[in-house]
């Protein structure tokens, strides 16, 4: 099956490079499933409606710092991150499963903070916890949390589906998750070199709250059903829109022109971004964990979609697949390239 004649690094694959590498020998065989790696949740099908399926996992010291982020915090946002991927097929969670693995430096009252974020989770997007498993670790946290949800035949989406010139379209704002963990991690910085002094972050509410507490668009999915809107192809903003971008593209066999003057950056997130000496569209473009919405939809909804006040038409899908383009507001063209967080490029740093 696998028979690689020499060490290969996964630094040279990356996250996107190793999936592909094993989804590549991992065919379905059954006919109830209906698509396996490679998209935001498996498809299964069961009598009369689609199973949706997906899992995501949270490690200490990689997906987050408990010097920094608590851990009520922590659990509503492990959960969030997993209902996400099944908005992001267009579905409707509804039963979660989580895993965890800890150490005796953490109490009991330490884990029921923990599930306390993971309860209110549940509630907020009317989910139920149905079991998991728990084990020692001697390596810090881990979060995993496996999400069962549904979708309709007719109306389930995935990354692939995309047609040139079908509008492109994102939800919310863009860039603020990025910024705030770039306040968290400088006050924390600060504190170390002086402990005596508190960390001043009342006035970045907003994007702090981006990165610590994030949203998963139930809304939109709700919306979207209310307009009789079907996306021709969505994903999930986890690893910014350029590399969402690029993984729309390559499902779709498309290119996409984004236009930078329509990218919907939060005002708070543009004085922040150039505070620390970033265009605040690159920490739009590349800043991930803003957990909304990247999709396509077919130009005929141009007139259901312009006017409304979370949804933004950033761009439009073209014929050159492959080709990612951010046209600036004096009409000049730039490569658009995923360079948004990816596991395992960052071991061969």
């Amino acid at each position: 099956m696998f028979e690689n004649e020499q060490r290969t690094e996964l630094g040279t694959l990356g996250e996107f490079g190793l999936i592909q590498h094993i989804a590549s020998h991992f065919k379905p065989k059954r006919s109830d499933t209906v698509a396996g790696i490679g998209d935001d949740a498996a498809v299964i099908q069961s009598e009369n409606r689609l199973v949706l399926l997906c899992t995501d996992h949270m490690l200490e010291g990689v997906h987050f710092d408990l010097s920094f982020h608590p851990l009520k915090h922590l659990g509503y946002k492990a959960v969030v991150s997993c209902v996400s991927d099944i908005c992001a097929m267009n579905g409707k969670p509804g039963q979660i499963l989580v895993n965890l693995g800890t150490s005796n430096r953490f109490s009991l009252e330490a884990i029921e903070e923990l599930y306390a974020g993971i309860q209110l989770a549940c509630e907020r997007y009317g989910v139920d916890l149905v079991g998991g498993d728990t084990s020692a670790s001697q390596r810090g946290l881990m979060i995993n949390v496996t999400c069962y949800g549904s979708a309709k035949t007719e109306t389930i989406t995935y990354r692939k589906g995309a047609k040139p010139n079908d509008l492109l379209v994102v939800t919310g704002d863009v860039g603020g998750a990025y910024m705030g963990l770039q306040i968290l991690e400088r006050e924390k910085k600060v504190f170390l070199e002086h402990p005596e002094m508190q960390p001043d972050l009342e006035r970045f509410d907003y994007i702090v709250g981006r990165q610590l507490k994030p949203e998963a668009r139930v809304d939109v999915i709700a919306q979207l059903e209310e307009l009789k809107i079907v996306p021709t192809s969505m994903i999930d903003v986890s690893d910014g829109i350029a590399s969402e971008l690029h993984q729309l593209g390559a499902h779709g066999k498309v290119g996409f022109n984004v236009y930078e003057n329509k990218l919907p950056i939060d005002p708070q997130t543009v004085d922040i971004a150039l505070e620390f000496g970033l265009n605040p569209s690159i920490a739009a473009l590349n800043g991930g964990e803003d957990y909304e919405l990247l999709f396509t939809v077919d130009q005929g909804h141009f007139d259901l979609i312009k006017n409304l006040p979370d949804m933004t038409i950033i761009g439009h899908a073209t014929e050159e697949i492959g080709k990612y383009n951010l046209i600036t507001a004096t009409g000049n063209s730039f490569e658009i390239k995923a360079q948004g967080w990816e596991h395992f490029k960052h071991l061969s740093e």
